[in-house]
């Protein structure tokens, strides 16, 4: 008789009509796919958990809680009432608004580009300062103060930047986030500091890889040279730097290690490495093959594998915040000779469920304090620094965080998944809409919410 075997119940939407169907989680023999069946269109099955960490005890149970403002009604049922609706289970921990359809680049996996938005981008300008203003004062109303990433398209191609930026601090926002491509911070002298004036805490680099062919696979040219000066200007002008790589496989997972390596040398300006597993939204003809998907659990094996084991997939834990099989993450402090050594964390899986209000809470307070440049203090002290002071100061500034996030698409969408998330995009009349309900696509390019304003 075989053990691995698991079947447990939920539910999605058919890739084709991005109707409510029925689904099953289904794990045999170490690896879990989505199985559904919509009744004009067919079966699909797509693996979302191949490997170790058992899928089993991975789970991390959390006690459902509603956010505190919700703008819609339960209508049609999960994902058609988002805005929050009453039956979400997570507060907001993040933000996205979206300042500019506008990018200069075009990258042939963007979320932002999915759902026809290039007919979008020709119809729609950018939301001027008081559409924004009026944006993030409804966001701070709903979702209180909640960490902002301001995100697009590409948010340095507005000269204003700086200036919705202050606002969103005025506003009450403890903790805001640039998601960029580090391309125009590269080129353009000060642009940073200016950034930095103004209230950004964070920057969200686009970051595929240390090598100029993967750039050229994934962004269509070679950027190595331009992010490697973006890590500089940032850094140096006190802004906190994420390295967000989205992995594709047979194009970039086998340099997942050296990324992680390059952030080492880089500590402390390098706050850390968000992990994305690449997700399919668009306009996608065929399903994508398994082949073409890699999971968060290959991704941990693949981090151990590639730096000589300096870290382990052991070292991983689940979320508090967003629902278990949607991340992991871990903390390191880097060594003087650029070792790493764990911090503390332990896996909750067997522990009593924990209100999901408390987890958004230190994700939001985690985010801040880890994402954010470290303070840098002075020692008044004359006495020779012993090995414990040495340790407690570098505990200050040199900690890495390590994380991976796996966004579902048409294939992968799992309600019960959705229902827990706490990153919520702005959607243009202030309604408040997770991430992946956002940008999910149908295989012809279909979108739910994207590009819409009702």
């Amino acid at each position: 008789m075989n053990t691995d075997f698991n079947i447990y119940e939920t539910a999605s939407v058919c890739p084709v009509c991005l109707k409510r169907i029925s689904a099953q989680r289904i794990t045999k023999n170490g690896e879990t796919r989505i199985v559904k069946r919509c009744i004009e269109h067919g079966e699909f099955s797509t693996p979302v958990w191949r490997g170790e960490p058992n899928i089993q005890n991975w789970a991390r149970p959390k006690i459902p809680s509603a956010p505190p403002v919700t703008d819609t009604t339960v209508s049609k049922g999960c994902p058609f009432d988002c805005g929050l609706c009453p039956e979400h289970n997570q507060h907001t921990c993040t933000t996205l608004i979206e300042i500019t359809w506008r990018c200069d680049l075009n990258c042939k996996i963007c979320f932002a580009s999915a759902g026809n938005s290039e007919h979008q981008t020709l119809v729609r300008p950018d939301p001027t300062i008081d559409e924004l203003k009026d944006l993030l004062t409804k966001v701070r109303e709903t979702a209180g103060p909640c960490n902002l990433q301001l995100s697009g398209g590409e948010p340095a191609v507005r000269d204003d930047l700086p200036q919705i930026a202050a606002i969103a601090k005025e506003l009450g926002f403890p903790f805001v986030q640039i998601n960029t491509n580090g391309l125009r911070v590269a080129r353009q002298e000060g642009l940073a500091k200016l950034w930095a004036d103004s209230g950004v805490d964070s920057a969200f680099l686009q970051f595929d890889g240390t090598r100029d062919d993967i750039y050229e696979s994934i962004r269509g040219r070679a950027l190595m040279k331009e992010k490697m000066e973006a890590i500089k200007n940032l850094t140096e002008a006190g802004i906190g730097v994420v390295l967000v790589p989205t992995i594709v496989p047979g194009v970039n997972d086998d340099n997942i290690g050296e990324i992680l390596k390059l952030a080492i040398s880089h500590s402390p300006g390098i706050r850390g490495v968000h992990f994305q597993p690449v997700s399919y939204f668009g306009r996608y003809p065929e399903s994508p093959s398994d082949k073409s998907r890699i999971t968060l659990p290959e991704i941990m094996s693949k981090l151990e594998e590639q730096t000589s084991e300096l870290v382990h997939k052991v070292d991983f834990l689940p979320p508090a915040c967003e629902h278990s099989l949607c991340s992991f993450h871990s903390n390191y402090m880097v060594m003087e000779d650029g070792k790493l050594k764990k911090l503390s964390g332990k896996n909750e899986a067997c522990c009593a469920p924990r209100p999901a209000s408390e987890g958004a809470e230190k994700s939001r307070t985690f985010v801040r304090r880890q994402w954010a440049a470290p303070a840098v203090e002075e020692c008044g002290c004359k006495k020779p620094l012993d090995d414990l002071d040495r340790f407690i100061q570098r505990a200050k500034t040199h900690i890495l965080a390590v994380s991976g996030m796996a966004f579902q698409d048409a294939w992968t969408l799992d309600l019960e998944r959705l229902r827990g998330c706490c990153i919520h995009v702005a959607s243009p009349n202030g309604k408040l809409i997770p991430f992946c309900a956002y940008n999910l696509t149908s295989m012809d390019g279909s979108s739910l919410y994207r590009g819409r304003n009702d």
